[in-house]
């Protein structure tokens, strides 16, 4: 399906509450699978007509927000519909990665049971599944209300307190690998991963831009390319 181009009139003859915001459903093209449901504004459908891939408004945050713009889990338009009444879009996504921040493949995975609502699809069993699920997560804390995580409160801190804190962190690795247990560095290990991650959300990197550099140094002597780098 070949988007338009963004206009004022096609966007303005949707239904818009006087929150300015609709509900769109995101579903994978291939199989049909109802993927998450968020929330746009104006600019977030304009941006979605215009690029070709899915943007939603962060009610939490109060911005526009490009899925997958720090997980790479992004979401291309294969078709844009909206219901009869027009207050509901459907997103018809060719989907990359996981839909959900948890890690799982759509965020529709808990049923009501007796003890109330439980997971019935098991997070992915992958030793890396927990840092993408931590990467999802710290991509929600960003513009988020300081006081309701550590996470949000360093992201208003700013750069030089995280990457201070990356620091410190290294150092306590450091010190828990030679003076401490290894339970005490895996600890540490764990926090400095976390911090890391908190420093490359804030530049607008993530791991998947780590692990595309770590491919593209597969089968490269570590001797070659430390020399292949610039002086200075």
């Amino acid at each position: 399906m070949n988007l338009p181009e963004p206009n004022d009139v096609l966007i303005e003859s949707l239904a818009w509450p006087e929150s300015g915001l609709l509900p769109a459903i995101a579903q994978d093209a291939a199989t049909g699978r109802v993927l998450m449901l968020a929330w746009v504004d104006r600019e977030a459908v304009r941006e979605t007509l215009g690029t070709g891939f899915a943007w939603y408004f962060s009610r939490s945050r109060g911005k526009l927000w490009q899925k997958g713009e720090s997980s790479g889990h992004t979401q291309r338009i294969i078709e844009l519909r909206t219901d009869c009444d027009k207050d509901t879009l459907l997103y018809v996504v060719e989907q990359v990665g996981p839909a959900c921040h948890t890690g799982r493949v759509d965020c529709f995975f808990e049923a009501p049971t007796a003890q109330g609502w439980q997971a019935v699809e098991p997070l992915p069993t992958t030793p890396l599944a927990p840092l993408a699920q931590l990467q999802g997560t710290i991509h929600e804390r960003r513009g988020a209300d300081p006081e309701t995580s550590w996470t949000a409160t360093l992201f208003a801190q700013g750069r030089e307190k995280i990457l201070q804190k990356v620091g410190e962190e290294a150092v306590e690795f450091v010190l828990a690998s030679s003076l401490g247990t290894p339970e005490k560095a895996v600890s540490e290990a764990a926090d400095l991963m976390y911090h890391l991650m908190v420093a490359l959300s804030e530049q607008g990197q993530s791991l998947d831009d780590v692990a595309a550099e770590l491919a593209r140094r597969e089968g490269v002597s570590g001797l070659t390319e430390k020399a292949s780098r610039p002086k200075g």
